[in-house]
């Protein structure tokens, strides 16, 4: 390797030394480096630089070209610490597979970084914009151009583009900052390396910085990588830039670049009219989602997309160029409104249909507290002003972690009168998941009870802490309680109402289950919540006379907008499947239930535990007209088992999802005459029928090919198997934080991909096989997992079971694994009898390759239903290896 030849210059910040700076000349990178193709790389010499000029190394998908052709688009990449052009390769080389002739690609290596010169010089925040305007000055850069950055290099790129307004097609920001926010203490790892004796040690002697960056990664990145983020960086003598690049944060107003960066930041506003993309990885040790949400507030226009585990080096630890091209791509799309027209509703605090002394909320415990439609709706009006009051303005995020019941009801439906978001995180995310689904949504304020606002303390949620009662002054310091929910109601009182809000007003941000990979932010607007309870209300008839008992929280929410009485039975609504027959007959009777909502393991539970109800409390089941079951496959034999207690009412699974419910509806008759009809199921084989798409409602198959994967040709064609899409007037208006999920899920524009695979049959019918991700790939074909998963759960002693794939995509294997109703069975490899009875039962053609026993199938926290196959799937393949894994 070349020998630097050495300078003494020294800087001097804050007391102690920084670095001695070297001088040497521009090179190309060494062969071999991973990703890295030879032909993009090139020297660029700007003249005009220090008066002397300087050389660049760039990457440029252009390099090789031999024609004079200008591109229409350029992307210009800029790296920051600790890294260099390297980082953009994957840009680079999917830019050139899919829009090479359009889109022009350069990723430079700043001055003193990379393979780029070593100019011997103090290079800051001002200069190095200097630096990059000279060098597209030279580079004679002619059409639009969209910058693209990441840490430090964002404000160098933002400086440039404030230069360039008149070329500048849009801004792409990933994981950096030009503000400490207000309050904030900058990030302690960049004040830890800064303290004396640190940041040469850090970042000069050592490779200790660049080797912290990289260890943020999940998964960890390979050798090949690492050794690639290492390459100009080997020598001592090549890393004083990155101590320079530390010490140019401007933590105190006195800082040389602090100056230069203000400016910057406020002149963010003139970008308001440019499209920006910020692409974030939650993880990063120093850029957290603090610079995100403040980058958010200057650029409140821009699209966010959130990669929730990825860190520092988020191209590293998501498919960031995918995300880059395809909102490239978008820029210059026809804009098309997703949503259907909208008829003017009922707004959702409005209580116009019920009748005033009708109670609207009750509670199964807390002394059988009840409200009733009148007080309700002068609280929640009351409350609306009070948060006013309180300054929570229209538009708010506020979080509500309460116990189903009165003050549930209270405190969203008071959110809603007000105009403010409901964020809806419920328990049964479980730990992990709260904690994301928090930090993602960033709520300004917490409602919660005791349990939420302890929890709030220690685990740092966001949110100013609002109480539901008043709490002694210790509890009040201590869980830092700024007001309570009754206080505000109190203060409300005799203030004129404000206006309800638009329909256009984002009413939700719910977050789905989690059951197949992090939990997602859906948004709604008030109109979508509007017609969806519209649509409930005309599937099932619903009137005034309905009364509800709902077995799963979030459905208790729709009550109220409906106008009819409901409560939520005495459960742990963590866990469904706990439900017991007595407690769902208790609620029942207690507001004389007409209608019933359970999600499929409750009522598990609920027909197992049936023996406890006593004659009074079947009495008051059978004046149950509607039985709803959802949230997973339905049998037909669990709601025929239910009927015996519920023996007057109708049964009916919805199918749907947080994004669109009710997208389907099936009755218990339907199903059993389904049954009946083996040619029917014999001819699809391909699932559960949920019955036929509401009347408004469209949907259509995205078939899939071998590899699991949709063709982008959706059609309505009867017996193709693949991808469920659905356009809907209550479907969502899309997820938080999320740009990338929502534009790949809203394609074709207009319609939700559900993430679920099934059919239509000829009759018009959809089947659901199972989700698009649990597809097992066989040498013979793709193959859908729940058909013959209930066929294996119609077997004597089968609890549960679960298909899933085993081994490369293309060539898997299927494997059964089941969960027994006894302990007969040790986990592992079933007995003969047992893999006979499997592999007889399940549809011809399917090749069972093994079938496997487990003490507990891995369920969803939120419905104790949904299997987690994935990691089933990762549980049978250790186990065929001869691993000893009792359980998941």
């Amino acid at each position: 390797m070349r020998r630097y030849r050495f300078r003494t210059e020294c800087c001097i910040s804050r007391n102690h030394l920084v670095s001695v700076r070297p001088i040497a000349p521009a090179k190309l990178p060494p062969a071999g480096i991973v990703g890295l193709n030879p032909d993009w790389s090139r020297l660029v010499h700007t003249p005009d630089t220090d008066g002397v000029g300087r050389t660049w190394h760039i990457l440029d998908t252009w390099n090789s070209r031999t024609d004079t052709a200008q591109p229409a688009l350029t992307l210009l990449c800029v790296h920051g610490n600790p890294s260099w052009s390297f980082l953009w390769r994957d840009l680079l080389a999917q830019v050139e597979q899919d829009v090479g002739n359009q889109v022009r690609v350069i990723a430079v290596d700043q001055l003193d970084m990379g393979f780029s010169e070593r100019t011997g010089t103090k290079r800051v925040l001002a200069t190095r914009v200097d630096d990059l305007s000279q060098l597209t000055d030279t580079l004679d850069l002619r059409g639009q151009v969209i910058t693209v950055a990441h840490d430090w290099g964002g404000p160098v790129s933002l400086g440039w583009a404030l230069r360039h307004i008149q070329t500048l097609k849009g801004v792409v920001l990933t994981n950096t900052a030009v503000h400490q926010p207000a309050g904030a203490a900058a990030p302690a790892l960049i004040r830890l390396t800064r303290l004396p004796f640190v940041l040469k040690n850090a970042t000069v002697n050592t490779s200790a910085f660049i080797k912290g960056a990289i260890a943020m990664s999940r998964p960890k990145l390979s050798a090949a990588v690492s050794a690639g983020f290492h390459a100009p960086y080997v020598e001592r003598s090549q890393r004083a830039a990155i101590a320079d690049f530390v010490a140019d944060i401007p933590l105190e107003p006195t800082h040389e670049s602090a100056k230069a960066l203000d400016e910057i930041a406020v002149g963010l506003e003139q970008l308001s009219d440019t499209p920006s993309l910020l692409l974030w990885g939650p993880n990063d040790k120093v850029f957290s989602d603090l610079y995100l949400h403040d980058l958010e507030q200057r650029l409140p226009h821009a699209a966010v997309h959130r990669f929730p585990t990825a860190a520092h080096f988020v191209t590293e630890d998501a498919n960031v160029a995918k995300a880059i091209i395809d909102w490239t791509q978008q820029l210059d799309a026809s804009s098309t409104d997703k949503n259907l027209q909208h008829a003017d509703r009922r707004a959702l605090a409005d209580f116009s249909i019920a009748n005033p002394e009708t109670l609207a909320v009750v509670d199964s415990t807390s002394g059988q507290r009840s409200i009733s439609f009148g007080d309700f709706n002068e609280q929640i009006t009351q409350l609306a002003v009070g948060m006013l009051l309180h300054g929570i303005q229209p538009g708010a995020r506020v979080a509500v972690m309460v116990t189903p019941g009165v003050d549930l009801c209270l405190a969203v439906y008071g959110c809603w009168r007000l105009g403010a978001t409901v964020v809806l995180v419920d328990s049964g995310l479980g730990r992990i998941g709260m904690q994301r689904a928090l930090q993602s949504a960033n709520p300004a304020f917490l409602i919660g009870i005791d349990k939420a606002l302890i929890a709030a303390k220690v685990l740092r949620w966001p949110g100013k802490r609002i109480a539901i009662a008043s709490r002694s002054a210790i509890q009040t310091r201590g869980l830092n309680i700024e007001t309570d929910l009754h206080t505000l109601i109190h203060r409300g009182k005799g203030q004129a109402a404000p206006a309800f809000p638009t329909a256009e007003t984002v009413a939700a941000i719910a977050f789905t289950s989690g059951s197949t990979g992090p939990s997602k932010g859906v948004i709604y607007q008030h109109h979508q919540i509007q017609a969806q309870r519209d649509a409930l209300m005309g599937l099932y008839e619903i009137t005034s006379d309905d009364r509800l008992v709902a077995a799963f929280a979030p459905f208790a929410l729709y009550g109220p907008t409906m106008g009819i009485t409901s409560i939520v039975p005495d459960m742990d609504v963590t866990a469904p499947g706990s439900l017991e027959a007595h407690s769902l007959a208790d609620a029942v009777k207690r507001i004389n239930a007409t209608l019933v909502f359970a999600s499929p393991a409750a009522l598990v539970n609920v027909v197992a535990t049936q023996d406890t109800l006593a004659t009074t409390q079947r009495a008051g089941c059978s004046a149950v007209r509607l039985v709803l079951s959802a949230g997973a496959p339905v049998r037909a034999k669990l709601l025929e088992s239910a009927s015996s207690i519920f023996d007057s009412a109708d049964f009916h699974t919805p199918y749907g999802m947080t994004e669109v419910l009710p997208v389907a509806d099936i009755s218990l008759s339907e199903l059993q005459q389904i049954a009946a009809d083996d040619s029917a199921v014999n001819a699809l084989g391909e699932g559960v029928c949920v019955g036929y798409p509401l009347p408004d409602i469209k949907v259509m198959i995205d078939p899939v090919n071998a590899f699991g994967e949709p063709t982008d040709e959706p059609a309505s064609t009867a017996g193709l198997m693949g991808e469920i899409i659905v356009q809907a007037a209550h479907a969502r208006q899309g997820y938080d934080r999320l740009w990338h999920t929502n534009h790949l899920s809203s394609q074709p524009a207009g319609w939700h991909r559900t993430g679920d695979i099934g059919t239509l049959d000829s009759a018009g019918r959809l089947w659901v096989a199972g989700r698009l991700g649990h597809i097992i790939t066989t040498p013979s074909g793709a193959l859908a997992p729940v058909d013959s998963e209930q066929r294996i759960e119609t077997l004597s002693g089968v609890a549960m079971a679960a298909l899933v794939g085993v081994g490369p995509p293309g060539t898997q294997v299927v494997v059964a694994v089941l969960q027994t109703t006894s302990n007969a069975h040790k986990a592992g490899e079933a007995s003969l009898d047992l893999s006979d009875d499997v592999r007889a039962v399940v549809a011809e053609g399917i090749d069972i390759a093994a079938v496997l026993v487990i003490s507990k199938l891995p369920v969803d926290r939120r419905h104790n239903s949904k299997v987690d196959r994935s990691a089933v799937a990762h549980w049978a393949t250790r186990t065929l290896a001869g691993e000893r894994v009792a359980s998941l």
